[in-house]
């Protein structure tokens, strides 16, 4: 290894263990912790480096659209971010999900249509179409995407940062299975978000650009190129089908699927966790 790509790796280093260590301490981060990642594979360095440090298996990927003034910048519309075993809820019928916010970190709640897989991507395939990506799928299941993070500005910092950040997400609640899903109309899947009672998104899985496919095709694309092909029974979400809804703790937040029913989830302030601090 070349001096410049050691100093880089150190550097994704150090951010790594910051991050992670204000996650596991409930911390906000006012400032980032180092220099800005200035490209996406900058910040998949600190999350490939956050991911080692974080010590849990993946067992899922949120995707997430970048911005088109970002897109044009850094070449490609979505961005990927790990979910760790223990972070998926999935409550009974007339229950919630909890959501453990960081006090002036950032937090919103996303209504999603998640894939779960049924099949073992090919772990040197590294492009997928949509039927490709389809062919792989066991169910479509509604659901939401609980964002966190300890830096408060992290979505205003940019899509490299948010990926260096686990790509913004903190776990999700699961919902209702939607049967026969390949062949319903997607503008059919309807989704409100409700915070506190008050509605403040409407959408749909047609909301998603390209399609909910399209979303899974990327993440299958961009995991196994940089090592992680995706295994049978991981949760991939598929995007902010209302939009990203920034929460607090105290606040309640409601998803409506309509016929798919509803998930409820409270959010309270996180404290600190149990387990090794990255040194």
């Amino acid at each position: 290894m070349d001096n410049d790509a050691s100093d880089a790796a150190s550097a994704s280093a150090s951010i790594a263990r910051r991050l992670v260590t204000a996650r596991r301490q409930a911390q906000a981060l006012p400032e980032y912790p180092g220099m800005l990642p200035r490209t996406l594979d900058e910040g998949y360095a600190c999350q490939d480096a956050a991911i080692a440090l974080w010590g849990r298996p993946v067992v899922g990927w949120k995707v997430g659209r970048i911005p088109a003034d970002w897109e044009a910048k850094l070449g490609e519309e979505r961005l990927v971010g790990p979910v760790f075993e223990g972070a998926v809820q999935q409550p009974g019928t007339g229950s919630g999900g909890r959501f453990a916010v960081i006090p002036g970190g950032f937090a919103a709640v996303e209504a999603e249509f998640v894939f779960r897989l049924g099949a073992d991507a090919p772990p040197d395939k590294t492009r997928y179409t949509t039927d490709e990506a389809a062919a792989l799928v066991d169910v479509l299941l509604v659901g939401v995407e609980l964002a966190g993070s300890p830096l408060p500005l992290i979505n205003v910092l940019g899509p490299p940062i948010v990926v260096s950040d686990f790509g913004n997400n903190a776990g999700m609640i699961l919902g209702a299975e939607i049967r026969d899903w390949r062949g319903r109309d997607e503008a059919a899947l309807l989704c409100e978000t409700f915070i506190d009672g008050v509605s403040v998104g409407l959408g749909s899985a047609a909301s998603i650009s390209g399609g909910l496919l399209s979303a899974l095709a990327f993440a299958l694309s961009r995991c196994a190129s940089r090592g992680y092909p995706l295994k049978a029974g991981m949760l991939v979400t598929t995007g902010a089908a209302t939009g990203i809804h920034d929460i607090v703790a105290g606040q309640r937040a409601r998803v409506s699927f309509g016929e798919w029913g509803e998930i409820l989830c409270e959010t309270v302030a996180a404290v600190p966790v149990s387990g090794d601090t990255p040194a």
